[in-house]
């Protein structure tokens, strides 16, 4: 049963009234649904099944589970008002409601609390539970500051919620507070809590956003599947607008309020009181006992809804939003196992019952649409706004649903992006029936005093963060927020966080249920694996009443800190067909308690049924991946937005810190990863240059706020927009600034809950390919360099500036890069050059070395200079460019060959050589050889200066910023594995790194609380891989072999026979207009046969050079600025197939000649042209536009131009393309 279905259960309302029923979506190919929504009682009981009537009844009847209950302490009794019987339609909400005893008794909730599950199974026959709401007091919380979390920084868990069944709760006592607690435990919670064969955990996710999925294809690779899919029945296109804001997740008052990594902060708490503000403004009088029924409904059903917030108090993103409010982007029933989020059909139906805000969303359910809808990206993707966007998409879309926010009235007209992703076949059927049942509701409380608005508290209470959270929390009211805890606490400071071994005593109880065994299995993995994220864990205000010594309630905080965690994740996924996704937005609810043997007996065997039920703990095809998280998804964002936030906001610190040059470097090369077009991008240099003129005059060395830049920004752009109409359509939108330095909301230590502000970055490229040859030319010299520091043959790389040629080496010690180095100053012919080739090595070299090298440069300009030391990391890589600037040369990396990992560049492997290659060495001038007791740590912290970046990551960025990329082969590809001893001694050096930096940051080694540790892994270090000497040296390829290679690739570069590795850039975009491009040569030769016929067009053509002036040809179908986006977009469905062509007459005067054509069929369908005259330009007179042609039939009316007809007509064919 759907989601949509469960809420027409549960709220069966009164058939609405005859009025007519306002349109709330488009159909381009079908009539316009007009039928009356059919809400009534009757429609609801066909449906058959209630909300909790999802389990495996069949299954359940058949495992003879046993019953378990269980106690938990009342709470003090909170009251809530009295549902009135005010009409007909509210007896039936009533009704509904009463059937999930959400009923007022006597100022209790009575809540029929859902059985136990393990997986799916549920056990049956569990009573009801009785329970009192608690008014907390106030305390300080964790996330302000002053207070510091626990976190165990190693993987990030996946976000799943179960209800939390509290065991043992019975010992608590009947009225106990922070006073209490601070007798009950002498120290932090979870110090004194001691682990034996009777503790059990239970873990429940509270709140939880999408799994991260990342996309391995290509973009265009991911188009074409998409395209493929739709275009073949299989799936539907879901496009729904990305508004710009940071995600909030909320579950209830007692649930919780969520931002992406945190809570208990000024980011929830702008977020609860938005969203309380919108169902003021949708329920009007009555919003108050909406808000109690929202959350009973929450709290009741373990459910959570996720949110765009957009807000002008939270800091600047591409532009100040008119008003702040929320869109609703995931509904998720959490129930007691894995999460399950909504279709988007459901969630439109969810927020229309309870009337929260919707975003605007498009199906395209056939080629035709599909195929349309990309090429309408790729034509408005670099001056794309929310109006000309929503409108293309409304006229090529099959199904458009409207937001009940418009983007144009409460954000603006500068668009973040679209979202685009793969949904079911069943979609567009699935929405067009939440559409009839489900029409817009009404917005009673609009013309309502809705009390004060965020900006005028948030500017009202400027003293500090929890003077506006308080603030934010009172105005939000009783009966949306009842209580503060999860802000202030309860009291003590030692009771705030977990102690520090609770982790760990996390995942050493048995798990108590089914979901708490596969939350435990994430998290192991991950901390295996070593992800890079960190588990923060707080005492659980919201249970202080059931806390004992032997029951204890925390959250935990899963932050995965890169992207590059989900993709490890993913990959683990594949191998691993059990393992729950990892979501974004995670926290986790856990209880560790004891339980006697009777308990514990009970516990097992239950679960031992439930392991039996799914597979000894294996998952069902339900279990596996949702179809939401397999589904395929692309983010498309607008140049309009990116040049405000990547090129402006996020390029403040480089202009301010590193001066112009070094931010015009930072904007062209983040221009050239889009593959933003070269026009565009000689319009934004030269709008950025006049910015950061503007800004550094005005400001002098005094940083702007990236949290406050548009108050900068805004005033320039609008100015600059209006000095041109090309100016206007580079800026999109720009003007009516909203002042946000007075009610900007205070962040204290700098923080950003979306980590938007300062690292927002793009997807990293995809890999290389080739494209074009570069040349270096003679005059110009090159800088071989090696970017990184991984003891490898010779990290080389070969920076090529323009008056020398430098060889920067990104790689590790070990890499053999002076013995390369050396190779290559007396390889016979050398690069075969007649530039002189110099070196010089780093170790040698006192003082700063890349400054040398610039030295050397300027004395010596037309010369190759190999850059014998490592350039580690991207500081260096940013001192390399200046010098490649400054001096005229180029530069090209020279990088050891490897597969890496999803998160470093160079494999185990590799590493492994590396350090038995510096242990190998001796008297090395840089003191790092056999004889330094700490090299293995030396190597672990090169190798670290890499962590997080993938291969494909690093060598794209190396290509981006330098054009080239020599590779030097260091493993043969037939190999045997890495033997385990070495894998296992590597692993546990890398482990204790981590311990290292985490506690003593860059100390040496030899010094610190792990220095015993260190010395010992040294020694065993040393005889493990002395040990596998024979193994590490066959393994390796030869290094004459190595050489020869690298210095064909030096050879191709200095010689410009080199071909410059593509990152696979956007080259789809920036369309202009549709044409079928015709071969010249056949047009040539038309031409030619017609002037051995006909005189008149022999004279015509002999003093006209048609090699030359006729290049290219094609028929224009449309054009963007004289026909419209999708118009030109119509014709995507049949890009690149052949359009036959008839060519029937030329027309020429004296400054133009155009074929006339007819063009045919593709298939059934004929290829019109939006001209009114099809034709092929051939030739204009020297300052005459090839637009001009069109007016040739015009020109023959009038007597100034002549016609011969080309009887029989020449057929012949061309491609249909974009330009």
């Amino acid at each position: 049963m759907s989601a949509s279905q469960r809420i027409l259960y549960i709220f069966a309302i009164k058939t609405f009234s005859s009025a007519p029923k306002p349109k709330s979506f488009l159909f381009n190919r079908s009539p316009s649904l007009s039928s009356p929504a059919r809400l009534a009682v009757d429609h609801s009981l066909r449906l058959g099944s209630s909300v909790f009537g999802l389990s495996m009844e069949n299954l359940q009847e058949g495992t003879g589970m046993r019953e378990l209950r269980w106690k938990e302490k009342p709470k003090p009794n909170r009251s809530s008002p009295t549902m009135e019987d005010t009409s007909s339609a509210t007896e039936a909400i009533t009704n509904r409601i009463n059937e999930l005893s959400i009923a007022e008794n006597r100022g209790q909730i009575r809540i029929p609390v859902p059985p136990i599950q393990f997986g799916s199974v549920p056990l049956e026959n569990q009573a009801p539970v009785k329970s009192h709401k608690v008014i907390w007091k106030p305390m300080s919380y964790a996330t302000l500051s002053g207070v510091t979390a626990v976190e165990v920084e190693t993987s990030a868990p996946d976000r799943k919620a179960v209800d939390i069944q509290v065991y043992g709760a019975e010992t608590a006592s009947a009225e106990k507070n922070s006073a209490g607690l601070s007798k009950l435990f002498k120290g932090p919670l979870g110090a004194d809590f001691s682990v034996d064969n009777f503790t059990y955990s239970l873990a429940q996710i509270r709140a939880t956003f999408y799994p991260k999925f990342e996309n391995e294809k290509s973009d265009q690779e991911i188009r074409m599947r998409i395209i493929e899919m739709v275009s073949n029945g299989l799936a539907t296109l879901e496009v729904s607008l990305k508004h710009s804001g940071s995600l909030f997740m909320y579950a209830g008052h007692e649930g919780g309020a969520y931002a992406k990594n945190s809570y208990g902060n000024i980011y929830t708490a702008v977020g609860v009181f938005v969203l309380g503000r919108m169902f003021r403004e949708a329920w009007g009088t009555i919003a108050r006992k909406k808000q109690e029924e929202f959350n009973a409904f929450l709290e009741s059903n373990r459910m959570c809804i996720s949110m765009e917030l957009v807000t002008a108090v939270l800091g600047d993103h591409g532009q100040r939003p008119r008003e702040d409010y929320v869109v609703v982007t995931a509904v998720t029933e959490l129930g007691n196992g894995k999460p399950k989020f909504y279709s988007t059909p459901d969630i439109i139906a969810f927020c229309r019952k309870w009337r929260l805000p919707t975003n605007h969303v498009w199906l395209f359910s056939t080629r035709k649409s599909v195929t349309s809808f990309f090429a309408a990206y790729d034509a408005l993707c670099e001056e794309g706004t929310a109006t000309p966007v929503c409108k293309a998409l409304d006229e090529v879309a099959d199904i458009s649903v409207p937001g009940s926010k418009d983007h144009v009235k409460v954000q603006g007209e500068i668009l973040e992006g679209l979202v685009a992703r793969i949904v079911s076949r069943e979609s567009s059927k699935h929405m067009e029936q939440v559409l009839e049942d489900f029409p817009p509701p009404p917005s009673d409380g609009v013309s309502h005093d809705l009390g004060q608005s965020l900006r005028e508290i948030c500017a009202a209470n400027r003293s500090d963060e929890k003077q506006q959270i308080k603030a934010l929390l009172q105005s939000t009211g009783t009966s949306f927020c009842p209580d503060y805890s999860d802000w202030f606490g309860a009291g003590d400071d030692h009771l705030r966080n977990a102690d520090r071994s609770f982790f760990s005593k996390f995942l050493q109880a048995h798990p108590a249920d089914f979901s708490t065994t596969k939350l435990q299995e994430m998290i192991r993995l991950m901390r295996e694996k070593r992800f890079p994220a960190a588990f923060k864990c707080y005492y659980n205000f919201h249970k202080i009443d059931s806390v004992s010594s032997d029951n204890l309630h925390f959250k935990m905080v899963i932050h995965v800190h890169s992207d590059s965690a989900f993709r490890r994740y993913q990959k683990e996924m594949r191998y691993r067909p059990g393992l729950w996704p990892l979501y974004r937005g995670f926290f986790v609810d856990i209880i560790l308690f004891k339980a006697d043997k009777e308990r514990a007996a009970e516990i097992a065997k239950d679960s031992n049924i439930v392991k039996n039920a799914n597979g000894s703990c294996s998952t069902s095809g339900t279990d596996g991946l949702a179809d939401e998280d397999a589904n395929l998804m692309i983010k498309l964002k607008f140049l309009t937005y990116k040049l405000r936030t990547f090129l402006i906001r996020n390029g403040l610190s480089i202009l301010f810190k590193e001066g112009p040059a070094a931010y015009k470097a930072y904007y062209l090369r983040q221009m050239k990863t889009w593959g933003t077009s070269a026009g565009k991008q000689r319009e934004l240099s030269k709008m950025l240059d006049e910015w950061a003129a503007y800004i550094r005059q005005k400001r002098g060395n005094k940083q702007l706020s990236s949290s406050i830049y548009l108050s900068e920004a805004e005033p320039f752009l609008e100015k600059y927009a209006k000095s041109s109409p090309e100016n206007r359509a580079l800026i999109g939108s720009a003007g009516n600034l909203v002042r946000a330095e007075d009610f900007l909301a205070i962040v204290e230590g700098s923080k950003d809950e979306e980590g938007d502000l300062d690292t927002e970055r793009e997807v990293a490229p995809s890999s290389p390919s080739p494209t074009i040859n570069d040349t270096v030319p003679k005059y110009e010299g090159l800088i071989v360099f090696f970017p990184g520091k991984i003891l490898c043959y010779g990290a080389l790389y070969a920076s090529i500036l323009m008056p020398t040629m430098e060889c920067p080496h990104p790689g590790i010690p070990g890499c053999a890069k002076s013995a390369l180095c050396k190779e290559i100053l007396s390889a016979p012919g050398g690069l075969e050059d007649d530039r002189p080739v110099h070196t010089l090595m780093g170790d040698l070299i006192k003082g700063k070395y890349w400054q040398k090298v610039a030295d050397e440069c300027r004395k010596k300009p037309y010369a190759i200079m190999l850059a014998d030391k490592n350039a580690p990391n991207e500081e260096v890589w940013r001192q390399i460019e200046d010098m490649c600037r400054s001096t005229g040369a180029s530069a090209v990396p020279v990088i050891p060959d490897s597969e890496g990992t999803d998160s470093n560049p160079f494999s185990l492997d590799a590493l492994s050589v590396f350090m038995f290659r510096v242990l190998l060495r001796v008297n090395h001038p840089g003191n790092l050889d056999k004889a330094s007791p700490n090299a293995g740590y030396v190597l672990l912290m090169f190798y670290h200066l890499y962590e997080g970046k993938s291969r494909r990551e690093f060598e794209s960025e190396l290509v981006d910023r330098f054009g080239s990329l020599v590779k030097m082969p260091v493993l043969k590809s037939d190999r045997c594995p890495l033997p385990d001893p070495v894998k296992s001694i590597l692993e546990e050096g890398i482990n204790l790194y981590k311990l290292h930096t985490s506690r003593h940051g860059r100390l040496e080694s030899t010094k610190g609380s792990y220095a015993k540790d260190w010395t010992k892994w040294e020694k065993r270090l040393r005889d493990i891989l002395l040990a596998n000497a024979d193994y590490l040296n066959s393994c390796q390829v030869p290094f004459d072999y190595a050489v020869k290679q690298v210095l064909e690739q030096l050879r191709d570069v200095a010689k410009g026979d080199y071909t410059t590795p593509s990152t696979e850039k956007r080259k789809f975009g920036t369309i202009v207009f549709a044409a079928v491009t015709l071969p010249v040569t056949e047009i040539r030769s038309l031409l030619y046969k017609l002037a051995e016929k006909n005189p008149k067009v022999e004279g015509f053509l002999k003093d006209k050079d048609m090699e030359n002036c006729l290049k290219k040809a094609h028929i224009t179908l449309a054009h963007k600025r004289s026909h419209g986006v999708t118009t030109v977009a119509s014709y995507a469905v049949f890009l690149q197939q052949k359009v036959p062509v008839e060519l029937t007459a030329l027309l020429f005067s004296d400054k133009l000649a155009a074929l006339e054509a007819r063009l045919g069929y593709v298939g059934s369908e004929k290829i019109n042209s939006k001209n009114q005259w099809p034709h092929v330009t051939i030739w204009t007179s020297e300052g005459v536009a090839a637009k001009e042609a069109n007016t040739l039939p015009q020109l023959l009316s009038e007597g100034k131009a002549s016609r011969i007809d080309i009887d029989p007509p020449i057929t012949t064919s061309g491609t249909l393309d974009f330009y």
